[in-house]
């Protein structure tokens, strides 16, 4: 059975997004602690990667390492962060019924 677990990243505090959420996924992909690692971009933390070129790069790294990365599209249009997401190779979705999938099949998820 594949090991999957999902970051539910919401904060925009930057300590906590570049020591937490993007250092932990990039480093349980690379040292295969989770076959599977998902990260789920929701509200906020959409403009600290617009707005901060720290985070944004921290997050390209880790998808060029294998952290698949997902944003929530309507938060991304309303915030105006389509652009830079994509920039990073984040894919945008309507996340409602993604997230809603995660918890219905009681799969890992980390809020953050």
């Amino acid at each position: 059975m594949k090991k999957e677990v999902l970051i539910q990243w919401t904060t925009s505090n930057k300590n906590t997004t570049l020591n937490m959420v993007l250092l932990y996924a990039h480093n349980a992909k690379l040292k295969g602690w989770w076959d599977e690692v998902n990260i789920l971009i929701w509200g906020d933390s959409q403009n600290l990667v617009k707005e901060d070129v720290e985070v944004a790069q921290a997050l390209k790294n880790a998808i060029n390492d294998g952290v698949s990365v997902v944003a929530c599209k309507h938060c991304a249009q309303v915030q105006k962060t389509e652009a830079a997401l994509e920039e990073c190779g984040v894919n945008l979705m309507y996340t409602g019924e993604y997230l809603s999938h995660w918890i219905q099949n009681d799969k890992k998820i980390i809020f953050v």
